[in-house]
């Protein structure tokens, strides 16, 4: 096969990608995150910018960003860290660290940026500006009376709300550039 050998050959084997997005996103329904919530962090971002810009439009971001295995692993990962921290499974000193999401532990935010990185400088600022506010589905996560830590989910959900930001912002001028060509 071209010089790559087949799991059934002995060769690597993988996870499927529908499987690792499957995954993703009933865990991320699981911690309590809906895509429409993430859809409406989106719409707040962009609606200023894209006239006409409706829900069904940064849903379909939402899941456009979510289809990309980088953009899946890194919600497993930061997940499944969030619930190792809530049953007391990291070791000391992490565990209270992770837990209380001290100021001074920027993993979970560096995390978040392999997201951002997927699309550009739109998505770090517009990312800056949700963790900033902190508004919707974000403000939820960072609350810490609820007992359950997301101490890397509310850095990934506005990651993802952020890409599929960008994404739109990016769609939208080169959607203005074409028009700008036809009507020449």
């Amino acid at each position: 096969m071209n010089g790559f050998a087949s799991a059934a050959q002995g060769g690597p084997s993988f996870i499927a990608s529908d499987t690792l997005h499957n995954a993703a996103v009933q865990l991320l329904q699981a911690r309590g995150v809906r895509l429409e919530q993430l859809a409406e962090l989106v719409l707040f971002l962009q609606q200023d910018y894209i006239p006409g810009l409706l829900m069904p439009d940064c849903l379909e971001s939402i899941l456009h960003v979510l289809a990309k295995r980088e953009v899946q692993n890194a919600l497993l990962t930061g997940i499944q860290l969030d619930l190792f921290a809530e049953q007391g499974m990291l070791f000391f000193p992490l565990q209270p660290v992770v837990q209380a999401d001290e100021s001074l532990y920027g993993v979970d935010e560096t995390l978040a940026l392999s997201i951002l990185n997927l699309y550009g400088s739109i998505a770090f600022t517009n990312y800056g500006y949700l963790d900033k506010l902190k508004i919707g589905i974000l403000a939820w996560l960072n609350d810490k009376s609820t007992g359950m830590c997301h101490t890397f989910l509310d850095d990934l959900a506005g990651a993802l709300a952020a890409a599929a930001s960008s994404r739109l912002a990016h769609r939208y001028r080169h959607m203005l550039e074409e028009q700008s060509r036809y009507n020449r």
